[in-house]
């Protein structure tokens, strides 16, 4: 299976949206939400495509702390037809490439505490729990996880 990662854009924003809904319940992301993500001056998104189709997308912020700017992974969905065949791999390295690119050298995200494909996966690419964010997902709770490059 090939698959292509190219940038996303607004264009793109109803199937994004699809997608979302396929892998969040309450915690997902408005179409509005989608649509200031993917034209905000401080944001990449990326989708993967195989074939024509959109098999998943990723939406990182450049956030700044401390005067130094790292990555924010907002939002990476798979949708379940897709899962378990290295596509969000394939999208955390390159927006990992991405933000090299820029000169950040560390990348977070948070991630529902119960999700744990989600963060086995995250801790199978060097990605560290540095906490835990008490009912960050309604009444879910979540961990915060970080990586230095």
């Amino acid at each position: 299976m090939d698959v292509n990662i190219e940038n996303a854009t607004i264009k793109h924003l109803d199937k994004l949206f699809d997608i979302e809904a396929q892998c969040f319940d309450q915690e997902a992301f408005t179409k509005r939400q989608i649509s200031y993500l993917l034209t905000d001056y401080n944001s990449i998104a990326l989708i993967a495509k195989v074939n024509a189709d959109i098999a998943g997308f990723i939406i990182a912020q450049v956030d700044l702390e401390d005067n130094t700017e790292y990555g924010h992974i907002i939002t990476l969905n798979i949708p379940p037809n897709y899962r378990r065949q290295g596509i969000a791999t394939k999208l955390l390295n390159e927006m990992e490439a991405r933000l090299k690119q820029r000169g950040i050298m560390e990348c977070r995200l948070e991630v529902r505490e119960d999700n744990h494909s989600a963060i086995k996966l995250y801790h199978n690419l060097g990605y560290q729990t540095m906490g835990k964010l008490e009912k960050y997902y309604g009444k879910k709770h979540g961990l915060y996880l970080k990586k230095s490059f």
